[in-house]
């Protein structure tokens, strides 16, 4: 591979305007695709052919609606009047034709028909022409809500107000705004910082930059074909940048010490692209690997989430070994340090005690002591992980101060939390007669079932061929107690199905939400063991062993754990989210978890691989495995700092979009790259090895006859290249 990528280099050099003119008209292009033809998201989450879902397609078709995503207007009485006050319905009465009038509006039902107990507040739901699934644009969320503007007027100083929730009036987060700008800011001062150049630092940042736009185009591009969910762009965005940026920091980082070294430009960017684009290689195929396991999962949500976030890593590495390349050469003797600068004394003094030789120096004089340490260290912040609690998000998520949310809270305080989450049971059978029997049963059954809030009376289906019962648990819709009642109510039909031969079945948004937790629950132990193995397959490859795959999974295991136990400290016990601006706290997001291991899994392989392969290119020459540890921290351990310090640094800024489905996520990221980079790979690696010896870089016989050899080391270049030929740079 070494010796390929060699000459990728090497072309890249000499043709750098040519590749830098394919690098930016394809970027361009794809943009410009993108923007004359844009896809639409999808925000909702769903398992075909799940209990839940095949229901609800059923309910569409007995029940069909005029309009597509429905939403809830909330009327409340100003104090100390009911809605049945003539003022006040005479106002509501206004509001509700100024609804129907409003523009894709197609049916707005009468809020007499839900009133609460101290009747003062109602509820009416209304449907609009936009397909259920995808995003209300908020042009037209506004010009449903002027409909309100003139109770609000009339009541608001009184206690009364209209408000607008559910599906159709979600907020639509932006997957970048000004805080993914100043993490972008602070990765520029981390690569200034470590280059001590504003041209070596401004590289990375616009091959990154280059790549998300490129990433961006592609998904809006195939959102047309394909459904792909609203959080997918925003993940791709924020893995993008940083391993992006990433790649090409290791990349530029040999580049930058070969030449203060003497090592002529165009020989230079060849050997860098060979050496640490191998590793860029395997690193990245690690993370697309990873990402592309969610396809396990089944789920269609997850599934767009993986393969855009995996397609954003495939174009971080193929930028980073064709534009960066070029723009190594084009920069030419630019890059190299000034002689006497700091960074050409830390690269010629290869005995040079720097902070990372001294660390790992210290590890390694007590390498048990180390490994006890961090083991029991992690082990105590992983504590938390195991009352992990997972549920789909809503309104109830949302900024305590947002319309959506105050319209949840307020129907939860009026009509009790499972009015939040209704749930349905729909009734097939022979004949009409014989519909409207097994659904009566059905009602007086589930009344009985502890849980259950209010049933509603049977309704037959316009074509007479299904009957409905509603039913209003007890319990909010992201509660455990919730999941247990579907449960319990599925328990409950099977005999009267069984004894009647007739289909019952519990549908509505929330059953369905519950089937697709169970189904991200399940997925999680074989997404684990698929990507796991592929992984240890490719780092056995890279580094042929057995025992250093099985380290890098071990401290993989570990970092997740701590990141599990810090989000659950954080978003469900609540330390540190007023700081931090969590909106609620309560259960995560179920996809929360997956997404979780399989990009921090890729990430920390990452690591490993920038790590352990300068270790590697030590010992292929020089047989000596306690110096190859020392090399390794030396060589690399200021790009695994830097790249953890950039990587943190966007997480983070992510975590303040206030997003409550990427909230999470980013912030268990940069907990975790802060645990695996400092905690796990630049110390227990270090000290692991020590223990390890030799041994570390053993393979048994008749694995290393079937193990192929691919030179992520660059051992054998030179000899498949002569010596005295070198990559000449022409314009």
């Amino acid at each position: 591979m070494a010796t390929f990528l060699y000459r990728v280099g090497a072309l890249a050099a000499r043709r750098r305007l040519t590749f830098l003119s394919l690098s930016l008209t394809s970027v361009l292009v794809v943009l410009g695709l993108a923007l004359s033809f844009p896809g639409s998201f999808e925000s909702g989450s769903s398992i075909p052919g799940s209990p839940a879902q095949a229901a609800l397609e059923k309910m569409d078709r007995h029940f069909p609606e005029d309009g597509g995503i429905s939403g809830d207007v909330v009327f409340q009485a100003p104090l100390g009047a009911k809605i049945t006050d003539e003022a006040v319905a005479q106002q509501i009465q206004a509001t509700v034709e100024r609804l129907q009038g409003a523009e894709k509006v197609v049916e707005v039902s009468d809020p007499s028909q839900e009133v609460s107990e101290d009747g003062r507040v109602a509820v009416t739901s209304l449907s609009l022409d936009v397909p259920a699934g995808e995003e209300v644009e908020p042009a037209l969320q506004e010009a449903v809500r002027a409909a309100g503007a003139d109770y609000n007027r009339q009541f608001e100083d009184a206690g009364g107000l209209v408000l607008f929730g559910g599906d159709a009036f979600e907020e639509e987060h932006a997957p970048f705004g000004p805080t993914e700008v100043i993490g972008i800011g602070v990765a520029l001062l981390v690569m200034l910082i470590t280059f001590g150049s504003m041209v070596a630092a401004g590289i990375p940042l616009l091959t990154a930059v280059l790549g998300v736009g490129g990433t961006v185009g592609a998904t809006l591009l195939v959102a047309n074909q394909f459904s792909v969910n609203q959080n997918a762009l925003t993940l791709s965005i924020m893995l993008g940048l940083a391993v992006g940026i990433d790649y090409a920091l290791l990349i530029l980082s040999r580049h930058r010490g070969q030449l203060a070294r003497g090592m002529s430009v165009a020989e230079s960017v060849a050997m860098a692209t060979a050496t640490a684009g191998s590793a860029v290689v395997f690193a990245g195929l690690t993370v697309i690997i990873a990402l592309s396991g969610l396809v396990v999962a089944g789920v269609p949500m997850l599934t767009s989430m993986g393969l855009a976030s995996a397609g954003a890593v495939a174009v971080a590495v193929l930028l980073a070994l064709t534009m960066l390349p070029a723009l190594m050469a084009l920069a030419g003797e630019k890059m190299r340090p000034k002689p006497n600068s700091r960074a050409a004394r830390r690269e010629l003094n290869s005995e040079a005690r720097t902070w990372s030789v001294r660390w790992v120096s210290a590890v390694t004089r007590y390498p048990r002591t180390v490994v006890l340490a961090v083991v029991l260290g992690l082990g105590v912040v992983a504590v938390p992980a195991a009352q992990l609690e997972l549920a789909l998000n809503d309104n109830g998520s949302a900024a305590a101060s947002s319309e959506p949310r105050k319209a949840y809270d307020l129907i939860s305080d009026a009509f009790g939390p499972g009015a939040n989450g209704p749930l349905a049971i729909l009734v097939e059978g022979d004949s009409p007669a014989q519909i409207q029997t097994t659904a009566e049963s059905v009602a007086a059954a589930v009344e009985q079932v502890p849980g259950v809030a209010g049933v509603s009376p049977v309704q037959m289906a316009p074509d007479e061929q299904a009957a409905m019962v509603g039913i209003i648990p007890e319990t909010g819709p992201r509660d455990s107690e919730t999941n247990a009642l579907v449960a319990e109510l599925r328990s409950t039909l099977e005999p009267i199905s069984a004894q009647t031969g007739d289909y019952a079945a519990v549908t509505g948004l929330t059953a369905v939400s519950i089937d697709v937790n169970d189904k991200l629950n399940g997925a999680l132990l074989p997404f684990t063991i698929v990507v796991v193995g592929l992984s240890l397959l490719l780092l056995m490859i890279a580094f042929r062993s057995w025992t250093i795959p099985l380290k890098a999974t071990s401290g993989f295991l570990l970092s997740v754990a701590a990141a599990f136990g810090a989000m659950v400290a954080v978003f469900q016990w609540g330390w540190l989210a007023g700081p931090l601006g969590v909106p609620s706290e309560g259960p995560v997001a179920s996809f929360v978890p997956i997404i979780i291991m399989a990009v921090l899994f890729g990430l920390a392989m990452d690591y490993e691989v920038f790590l352990v392969s300068a270790m590697r290119e030590h010992y292929a020459r020089h047989r000596d495995a306690d110096a190859a540890i020392v090399a390794g921290g030396r060589s690399a351990g200021r790009v695994v700092v830097a790249a953890a310090a950039i990587m943190i640094a966007v997480f983070v800024s992510f975590l303040f979009s206030h997003d409550p489905n990427i909230m999470p996520i980013a912030f268990a990221l940069g907990f975790g790259v802060l645990i695996d980079a400092f905690v796990v790979r630049l110390t227990l690696v270090p000290a692991v090895m020590k223990l390890l010896g030799e041994r570390a870089w053993r393979l048994p016989r008749w694995l290393d006859r079937i193990v192929p050899n691919v030179d992520v080391e660059g051992h054998e270049l030179t000899k498949d290249r002569p010596a005295d030929r070198e990559p000449e740079l022409v314009s």
